[in-house]
């Protein structure tokens, strides 16, 4: 690991969902924007997968997906699509949260 990406990395405090490319992930994007107004949501696309990210928190709503998807979700049909994830996840019947407790 190279000087430079070394800091990057410890100064990273982006947390969120790698998500297998589809639908659920364009409307987890778009679910990010609308529940977390006030943050810039970082979208990194390597075809496969996309990285959804934001700084120390982000949380997402079920409704919020629903209406970005059109029709019914339930939260746990996330995890489906969901690779990965950077941060620590609270997840409940309809939200999940990607944390950090420890800002570095």
């Amino acid at each position: 690991m190279s000087t430079s990406s070394a800091v990057q990395a410890y100064n990273n405090n982006m947390v969120g969902p790698v998500m297998r490319a589809g639908d659920l992930a364009i409307a987890v994007i778009e679910a990010a924007k609308v529940d977390n107004p006030g943050k810039e949501v970082f979208v990194d696309d390597k075809r496969a997968y996309i990285r959804i990210h934001t700084e120390h928190e982000m949380i997402l709503n079920r409704q919020t997906i629903e209406e970005e998807l059109g029709r019914p979700f339930k939260m746990n049909d996330l995890e489906v699509d969901l690779s990965s994830f950077a941060g620590q996840i609270e997840s409940r019947d309809n939200s999940i949260r990607f944390y950090f407790n420890t800002k570095v």
